[in-house]
């Protein structure tokens, strides 16, 4: 099925760009979704990743595309800022001219930040069939549109919590794509609990590095910034509890024990490099649902109400 599929990637920047060349350069039919520059420089020199772990790869999808041009996608990976969803949502649902770009039936995997994301699509496009998944990979686009990843893991968790044979198939496609196109993944048994895990990881490293605006060194050296660290991660396992989700019992630890032993001190975060520069980010993702959620279910969260509030103050000045 993986090979005779036509699959398209909604985004090319750290995540979607090793995601558009792990699989354009494994399988025949496979379009790229950017725009501007961009698409521009994909469609003349192919798109070209430089990765610690799979290597030197130079990829050349069959179409770079607007999500309003795409036609009749078998499976598209979305892999844009949380921002962003709802306008590629709109346009998939849409098209040009009031035509959908997707059908029912057609296979969605949200490649995303966030807890939401997934649910979000399915209400959007109920008639699509949504594989949930989360990523763990450091990547990120140069200024040339190249796509750099870094270290010796990119792995993805794919699964969901619905219940039938369409998607059961619908996860068993997904799961022959990622085979054929070399990119690791386990199928999780809890895949909302993978999600929140990964969430709780970003709850901590992104909103402190970007907060304090430094690396995880000058972090874990000031004993009030380590303890603010300590306690977003414990705030964050409170949440994801409070919401009924299964988190590990030792993953807290687990948390704190990478946070002090295993983090590089030269570590940062895609939101803290965002915010240094001034661009848009995803303050509202890893801060913000974390700062309303816990507001609504009563779970007390004044480290991360004080880290938001830093946020929103640097981004208004």
């Amino acid at each position: 099925m993986a090979s005779g599929s036509k699959i398209a990637v909604i985004g090319a920047g750290g995540v979607g760009g090793f995601v558009s060349a792990m699989l354009a350069s494994h399988l025949p039919d496979v379009t790229v979704v950017a725009r501007g520059d961009r698409g521009k420089t994909i469609e003349e020199r192919g798109l070209i990743l430089h990765s610690d772990y799979k290597g030197e790869i130079t990829a050349h999808p069959v179409v770079v595309s607007s999500v309003p041009d795409l036609e009749d996608q078998d499976v598209v990976f979305i892999c844009v800022k949380n921002y962003s969803l709802e306008q590629v949502l709109d346009e998939l649902k849409h098209g040009r001219d009031g035509k959908p770009v997707v059908r029912d039936g057609t296979v969605l995997v949200p490649v995303m930040n966030g807890v939401d994301p997934g649910q979000r699509v399915r209400e959007a496009l109920p008639g699509c069939r949504v594989v949930d998944s989360v990523i763990y990979i450091v990547s990120y686009a140069d200024a040339d549109y190249s796509i750099r990843q870094e270290g010796n893991f990119a792995s993805m968790r794919i699964g969901t919590a619905q219940e039938g044979d369409e998607i059961a198939e619908a996860v068993g496609v997904v799961e022959s794509i990622l085979k054929e196109a070399d990119i690791d993944f386990k199928i999780a048994g809890d895949i909302e609990a993978a999600i929140w895990e990964k969430y709780i990881l970003n709850a901590a490293f992104n909103v402190c590095t970007a907060a304090y605006d430094c690396n995880i060194g000058p972090i874990r050296d000031d004993p009030d910034k380590a303890a603010d660290y300590e306690a977003a991660i414990r705030e964050a396992c409170a949440l994801a509890r409070a919401k009924g989700v299964r988190i590990r019992e030792d993953y807290e630890e687990n948390m704190l024990n990478r946070f002090y032993n295993v983090l590089l001190d030269t570590d940062s975060s895609s939101l803290q490099r965002d915010v240094h520069a001034g661009k848009r980010s995803e303050v509202e993702t890893f801060c913000g649902y974390s700062v309303r959620e816990g507001r609504r279910l009563g779970v007390p969260m004044p480290v991360m109400e004080k880290m938001y509030q830093m946020l929103k103050d640097r981004e208004n000045s």
